[in-house]
C-alpha cells in the first residue's frame, strides 16, 4: 500500500520553488516517489506536494508496480539502490510495461556509469542526494511533459490502429498508394481497376479514418508508420 499521498494545488506552492513549473490552468502533474529511507521518502513527499505537485510515495518498486493507478503518473522520482528490485530493474519493467512513462533517478552514491546507463535507457535525470530543489523540480517537470506527450501519442496510436483495422484489404491497398502521391488513375493502373472504383474506395477510405484532408491521411500513416511499396 501507497505510504503516503499527498493532494495540493499548485497554487499553495511557494512563487519560488514553483516558478513555470506547475500551471494552475493544466491538469495538476502527479509524482510517483519510490523511496526505503523513511526520512527521506518523508522530505521529498513534504517537498513536492509544496510545490504544486499531487504526490503518492512508495516504499518499495514492487508497490508502485501492483498500484492500481500505476499508469496515470506523470512522472517517477526513484532512489535507484532499492530493496529487491532495484531502481534500474524497476526502469526496465517501465519500459516494457508502460513504455510512455519518465523516471527520475536520486542517489546518495554517486556512480557515473550507473548515471550514463539510466540515462540511456531514457531516464530524464540521475541526480545524486542531497538533491538541489530546483534540479529535481525542473527534472520532473520536464518528465512531465514528456510522458504525457507519449501517453497521447500512444492513445492516438491505439485509436488509428482501430479505424485502420475497419479497413478493408483493398482500401489497405489504396490507403498505401493514394499517400503516396499517386492520382486515381494511377492507382487504377497499378491495381488493375477502375478509376471509378478507386474513388469509391478513396472515399470510403477517408470516412473510416476519419480523416479530413489528403494531409490529414499522410499524418496518419506517419503514425501508423505505413509505406507505399
Amino acid at each position: 500500500m501507497p505510504i503516503a499521498r499527498t493532494r495540493v494545488g499548485p497554487q499553495i506552492g511557494r512563487s519560488e520553488d514553483v516558478g513555470d513549473i506547475t500551471d494552475p490552468t493544466t491538469k495538476q502533474i502527479r509524482v510517483a516517489i519510490i523511496e526505503d529511507d523513511e526520512s527521506a521518502r518523508q522530505a521529498l513527499s513534504f517537498q513536492l506536494s509544496t510545490a504544486g505537485f499531487e504526490v503518492t510515495a512508495y516504499t518499495s518498486a514492487e508497490e508502485l508496480l501492483e498500484a492500481p493507478d500505476a499508469k496515470e503518473f506523470d512522472c517517477v522520482v526513484a532512489d535507484v539502490y532499492l530493496p529487491k528490485m532495484n531502481g534500474l530493474q524497476l526502469q526496465e519493467e517501465l519500459n516494457r510495461t508502460i513504455p510512455y512513462a519518465s523516471i527520475v533517478f536520486i542517489t546518495g552514491r554517486g556512480d557515473l556509469s550507473l548515471g550514463m546507463h539510466a540515462m540511456r535507457k531514457g531516464a530524464v535525470d540521475f541526480l545524486e542526494k542531497p538533491v538541489d530543489d530546483q534540479a529535481l523540480l525542473s527534472s520532473i517537470a520536464r518528465g512531465a511533459d514528456l510522458s504525457r506527450k507519449r501517453r497521447a501519442e500512444r492513445s492516438q496510436l491505439i485509436e488509428l490502429e482501430a479505424l485502420q483495422r475497419s479497413l478493408t484489404s483493398r482500401e489497405r491497398e489504396v490507403f498505401a498508394l493514394i499517400i503516396s502521391g499517386l492520382l486515381n488513375k494511377q492507382v487504377a493502373a497499378e491495381l488493375g481497376t477502375t478509376e471509378r472504383t478507386v474513388k469509391a474506395h478513396r472515399a470510403s477510405v477517408m470516412n473510416k479514418m476519419r480523416a479530413s484532408s489528403l494531409a490529414d491521411l499522410v499524418r496518419m500513416a506517419g503514425i501508423l508508420q505505413i509505406h507505399s511499396n
